[in-house]
């Protein structure tokens, strides 16, 4: 196998982003564990969902559900089930979304695939490839959901720290949704607690055969 040699290249001109966008969404943007004294609106949290709906999945069966957590009484609910070093994280941000997947996307074939509707009979008798496109999918969408909240000018915690079971009993209960991942949300404070960890390089990662 031969290692192909990185060569500077002016990433600017390679990208239809201009420069702040492509910092704000990916050169910038930081995990925040610290939040500005701003409220999320329902409008923002609307235009999240809004790019975040448009990443493709496999089928166009878009498994992600989203559970906004904001009252303090569905915080504390939540707070209950997650990891302990995750607990004063999740209190302190401004917004939380709780992100599942169902996997009863089938039954939604006709409105999100309908040249493949008929596909739903086979579907409801195999659970298995169900649950494997559902969580396959549902973490792609995860992945764009950071990134529109990047967009709408948030920063994004993701978080697996919890229990997922006692987390679906209280916010997914009779529901196909099963919860993998809570996301604080919010206006970063401009605190950087810790420096940016190392990514690994294009020769690292990648092969080009």
């Amino acid at each position: 196998m031969t290692i192909e040699i990185t060569r500077e290249f002016d990433l600017d001109s390679e990208l239809i982003l201009d420069s702040d966008a492509a910092a704000a969404l990916f050169l910038e943007a930081r995990t925040a564990n610290s939040w500005a004294d701003e409220q999320i609106s329902d409008e923002t949290l609307q235009a999240v969902y809004t790019l975040t709906k448009m990443g493709p999945t496999a089928m166009n069966i878009q498994p992600l559900r989203i559970a906004w957590i904001r009252s303090s009484e569905a915080r504390a609910q939540l707070v209950e089930h997650m990891n302990e070093g995750n607990k004063v994280k999740t209190l302190a941000a401004p917004m939380v979304a709780v992100l599942s997947y169902t996997n009863e996307w089938h039954n939604l074939l006709e409105r999100t695939t309908p040249h493949m509707a008929s596909m739903a009979p086979t579907f409801e008798k195999n659970l298995d490839s169900r649950n494997t496109m559902a969580v396959t999918n549902a973490h792609m969408q995860a992945g764009y959901f950071i990134l529109a909240a990047r967009a709408a000018g948030l920063a994004a915690g993701p978080m697996t720290g919890f229990d997922a079971s006692g987390v679906d009993a209280h916010f997914n209960a009779n529901t196909s949704y099963s919860a993998f991942m809570v996301v604080n949300l919010g206006k970063p404070s401009g605190v950087i607690d810790r420096q940016r960890l190392p990514r690994l390089d294009f020769d690292s990662a990648t092969v080009t055969l």
